[in-house]
């Protein structure tokens, strides 16, 4: 976080969680209902909350992360458009009470070794899926160099369908976001590249290199993506 800009997301990573915002169409942002799986230092519940003013709810299981994201990463209280909940995500996501809740999902769900994602099984994502209502995008922090991506994008394409999942190509640092989206089918580049003029313009996110980055997430041959873990 940077002192001075607690609210800005920083670190490129971060940024390109919120390549939801390319998928989405600009007249259904405002309104959008956010969620967060994994609060981390709150970067994207901040930014959510208050730069795009956005409903917004961040699950968390670890108390201390939350006492300390609101002592020292200038988390807010809870409000009429922010509930940070002490819970387990699992447990939220398969929640009857939840289903069709949020249109935008982030999950960022590491321990603290970083090994592999906590959640990160077939069923988890398919509670993903239904934890967003129609037209609702969700991104993953993955570690795109290790040999479990392939894993864990399998197992997202067969929650959502392999034609509704994205991916963009791995930061310096080696995380690859995913994105995987509900109830339609990618735009055109065209109409990406328009939306990631305005997204650029209005909220200054590097929404330009997304669409570059982005491309199609193609599921490998089995035999193929066995092969790299062993």
């Amino acid at each position: 976080m940077r002192i001075r800009q607690p609210q800005k997301l920083e670190l490129d990573y971060i940024q390109r969680m919120m390549a939801w915002l390319l998928l989405r169409d600009p007249v259904d942002v405002p309104g959008a209902r956010c969620l967060q799986l994994g609060l981390g230092a709150a970067s994207i519940t901040k930014y959510c909350h208050s730069v795009l003013r956005l409903p917004t709810v961040a699950v968390e299981i670890n108390p201390q992360v939350i006492q300390i994201c609101r002592s020292w990463f200038h988390l807010p209280e809870d409000d009429e458009r922010l509930q940070v909940v002490l819970g387990d995500a699992a447990a939220y996501v398969a929640s009857d009470e939840h289903v069709a809740s949020a249109d935008a999902l982030c999950v960022d769900l590491y321990d603290h070794e970083a090994a592999s994602p906590v959640l990160d099984d077939e069923a988890f994502y398919k509670a993903c899926w239904r934890v967003l209502d129609d037209g609702g995008i969700m991104t993953v922090n993955l570690f795109g160099r290790e040999a479990s991506f392939d894993r864990s994008a399998l197992r997202i394409s067969a929650a959502f369908g392999a034609n509704r999942v994205a991916m963009l190509k791995p930061t310096t640092e080696g995380n690859a976001i995913v994105l995987a989206w509900k109830g339609f089918d990618m735009p055109e580049r065209e109409v990406l590249a328009q939306r990631a003029e305005n997204i650029q313009t209005k909220w200054s996110l590097p929404a330009r290199k997304w669409v570059k980055l982005l491309s199609a997430y193609k599921p490998q041959p089995i035999s193929q993506t066995k092969s790299k873990q062993t």
